[in-house]
């Protein structure tokens, strides 16, 4: 393997303020210009790369999103003029899921660099999502000795501590012992960490916080006669509910069901949209939403749960609007996409306190948030947005004032910049919520060493 740079963290940072080409790492799910969310593993983090690259390359950059080849999808799918999407084969063409991509990294990497070579591509700095391709860009970023910019998205630690369930069965599909490790050898190799939620920062105890952005130009709010027009044109009259997003455990479908008799016996007619899932649904996907029609029986209120297919992405803001509460239920999230994209057309929203956005927003200002672990707690703050014209309003008008200030694309790309201007390095001692990270006052090379990752080691 290639030797790791000698060049100090803080010297590599020392870059062009307005970069020429930027590469983007992020390894797992569908990564397209248009991706189809819900598919396995493919979610806001797509979104997150797609808008991050759309809005690098508006303020003059080149970007290069590099992902994983596979089921026959093309080398290269342009996005717009400034970006592409390069897809580099590794570990065959099935689909591997996040939890196992770790194990084809070392031949991606060298697949990778073998493209980037042959296209003498020169990059100024490397940006990597989720801990998969933290282990690409740390191993990229060193060989071309470039600063590393990680973004975790999530950590092993917080949502391992954040889930209920048989432990050993969670650390066999979830390797989290595996991945705390790998994520705190990535977090004190990088040269600027990127936390996306409070949560996050205070576990890595330093990084630059920047939260994910959402589509202004898509997202706003309409009056209250077009929000009718659309409900009606929709078929949903009444008072409603919605929750949607991908099928996964984590996102608390079934919490938000056990919530709807304290919903339902206080409001007259009330209904709730439920559309987990993705376009094309695998059997685990059919299997869970089965799951949760026959709890909706057990609880006696499925003639009031309207079930629906995935809404695809173009739908999106007009079934937003449409609803009268939009319900994240999550037993454990990173962030929360769709309930910023919910505030921001003017739908009042309820969120989950076990995730990372209840404490960047103001209750009953511009959310209400609630443990979704207590039905009462979470189905009384529906009630108080569904029987309170009042409360509505102020949710409605807030929390989209609050989403445009906070969390459009472009805001969220110009701090991104702006941490990397002020030479935001990561303090390698500070990994709080990760552990084991060796002293500053440590050479260098003591640190590499303590921390390598065994296939970027010299000789390994």
């Amino acid at each position: 393997m290639h030797a790791t740079s000698a060049t100090s963290p803080s010297t590599r940072l020392r870059e062009p303020r307005h970069p020429r080409r930027v590469l983007l790492i992020s390894l797992h799910g569908y990564v397209a210009a248009e991706p189809e969310l819900g598919r396995p593993d493919t979610g806001g983090q797509v979104v997150y790369i797609l808008r991050l690259a759309e809005c690098l390359g508006r303020m003059g950059s080149k970007v290069d999103i590099l992902t994983r080849r596979f089921e026959g999808q093309p080398a290269m799918e342009r996005v717009d003029d400034q970006v592409r999407i390069i897809r580099i084969p590794a570990g065959g063409d099935d689909f591997i899921s996040k939890e196992r991509m770790d194990a084809v990294v070392p031949d991606w990497v060298d697949n990778a660099m073998r493209f980037i070579a042959r296209r003498r591509i020169g990059y100024s700095f490397v940006s990597s999502h989720y801990w998969d391709a933290g282990l690409a860009g740390t191993a990229i970023a060193e060989r071309l000795s470039l600063p590393h910019v990680h973004t975790p998205h999530s950590l092993g630690a917080w949502k391992r501590d954040s889930m209920d369930g048989d432990a050993d069965a969670l650390e066999t599909r979830f390797r989290f012992t595996h991945r705390i490790a790998q994520e705190r050898r990535i977090v004190a190799r990088a040269d600027l960490v990127v936390a996306t939620t409070p949560q996050q920062a205070e576990l890595l105890a330093g990084p630059a916080m920047v939260p994910p952005g959402y589509d202004d130009t898509r997202f706003y709010p309409v009056s209250e006669a077009s929000r009718a027009l659309t409900k009606h044109d929709l078929g949903l009259d009444g008072p409603l509910v919605l929750a949607l997003g991908r099928m996964a455990r984590n996102k608390g479908y079934d919490l938000l069901l056990r919530s709807l008799p304290h919903v339902f016996e206080r409001v007259d007619g009330a209904r709730v949209l439920l559309a987990p899932g993705s376009s094309e649904p695998s059997e685990g996907e059919q299997q869970q939403i089965a799951g949760l029609r026959g709890l909706a029986r057990d609880l006696g209120v499925e003639d009031r749960v309207l079930f629906h297919d995935h809404i695809p992405d173009g739908a999106l803001a007009d079934h937003y609007r449409a609803a009268d509460v939009f319900a994240l239920s999550s037993r454990y999230e990173p962030f929360g996409m769709t309930a910023i994209e919910a505030m921001a057309c003017g739908t009042p929203t309820v969120i989950t306190t076990e995730g990372g956005l209840w404490q960047m927003v103001r209750w009953g200002v511009d959310a209400l948030y609630a443990n979704p672990f207590d039905p009462a707690a979470f189905g009384h703050a529906m009630v108080n947005i569904l029987s309170y014209p009042r409360v509505a309003s102020q949710l409605s008008s807030a929390g989209a004032e609050t989403a445009r200030a906070r969390f459009t694309w472009a805001g969220v790309t110009q701090q991104l910049i702006a941490a990397l201007d002020t030479r935001r390095v990561r303090p390698t001692e500070r990994v709080n919520g990760l552990g084991g990270v060796p002293s500053p006052t440590a050479s260098l090379a003591d640190q590499r060493s303590s921390m390598a990752i065994p296939w970027l080691v010299p000789g390994s």
